[in-house]
């Protein structure tokens, strides 16, 4: 790229991290991306997500991928719950936001998109992990996690990745090691609940029962093994793009604080990462990207005051994305990951 400059030909596969509320400092760049970006592509790409970025990706594919961006967006911002949800009540709510993202034809549309061939990430859950007493299965994933500080392969203990994939090609994550692997077709029976599975973060929310054409058992979020995709996301002759919230991968759910745990090079040496610096993420409101804690800590007009800020002030991140490709400066601002 820094010799010939960007081809966006050679992108072959686009991917989406898991990351809940993290995904509005995206929406806007997400815009940028499909308005500007996807209409030069010749050829199918592959979209790889794990929990929100499956859930972006839901749009992408559709037949009008920006305004079923700003549906998202909107219903994800709007989102209001009792004084003291349930995972109930949070399940519920999740499956109407999909819903109105998803509308009477996005998942034919999802399916039979000419360019994009849709994968969804989630993991089975074995063992105690199929539980939903909150007491077992939070000393499931305690356990989960002091094993995985160990050694990541631990996992396979706990969860069997489960790959939703698009038959029409077979993409390049197709054969994946180092941890059980399921691999079911997507399809319009079970779409919408591969989209919710990938999303269903242990304890907040209800993990996903007996999911058509897959094996019987819970299905849950896709970060817990995959948080931000440490897996091969392209051919050798293709490049990834990978708009991201940080500037680092971590591999799984449980490795946030494993300062350590990075991605095998070999898996990310043609991925293009594209995430706010530091410096802008100082300047958004609350001086952060949005999380999974600002309903906690912010009460909920506080909360969606913030996001929609962030979202509005997300829009130069897109235009200097626009404004990269547009002059071919893409090589020129290329970092190593690490």
């Amino acid at each position: 790229m820094r010799t010939h400059g960007f081809d966006i030909s050679t992108v072959g596969t686009i991917a989406g991290a898991s990351g809940g509320a993290k995904w509005l400092v995206l929406s806007q760049l997400d815009r940028a991306i499909l308005s500007n970006l996807v209409p030069q592509f010749t050829s199918p790409v592959h979209l790889i997500g794990s929990s929100i970025g499956s859930w972006r990706f839901a749009c992408y594919g559709q037949n009008d991928p920006v305004a079923a961006i700003e549906r998202l967006e909107a219903a994800y911002l709007g989102q209001k719950y009792s004084e003291k949800p349930d995972i109930h009540e949070i399940t519920a709510k999740s499956r109407e936001i999909l819903g109105v993202v998803l509308g009477e034809h996005g998942v034919d549309e999802i399916l039979s998109n000419p360019l994009f061939r849709t994968h969804v990430m989630a993991v089975r859950s074995r063992h105690v992990m199929a539980t939903e007493n909150r007491f077992l299965l939070a000393a499931g994933l305690i356990s989960a996690a002091l094993l995985n500080a160990i050694s990541r392969k631990t996992l396979g203990a706990f969860f069997e990745r489960a790959l939703f994939y698009d038959k029409r090609d077979v993409p390049p994550f197709f054969e994946l090691d180092g941890f059980p692997l399921q691999r079911i077709e997507l399809t319009a029976d079970n779409l919408r609940d591969a989209v919710v599975a990938t999303g269903s973060i242990p304890l907040v929310l209800s993990g996903v029962r007996d999911i058509h054409g897959a094996a019987p058992g819970v299905y849950r979020d896709g970060g817990v093994i995959d948080y931000h995709l440490d897996l091969p996301h392209s051919s050798h002759e293709r490049l990834t793009l990978f708009p991201h919230f940080y500037d680092r991968i971590v591999p799984g759910w449980f490795d946030k604080k494993l300062k350590w745990r990075r991605p095998s090079a070999g898996n990310v040496d043609r991925t293009i990462l594209v995430s706010p610096s530091a410096e802008f993420v100082s300047k958004l409101p609350n001086g952060k990207i949005p999380d999974r804690s600002d309903f906690v800590n912010y009460s909920p007009q506080e909360r969606e005051r913030a996001w929609r800020n962030c979202v509005a002030a997300c829009t130069e991140l897109a235009d200097e994305f626009n404004d990269v490709i547009q002059r071919d400066q893409l090589g020129a601002r290329l970092q190593p990951l690490w």
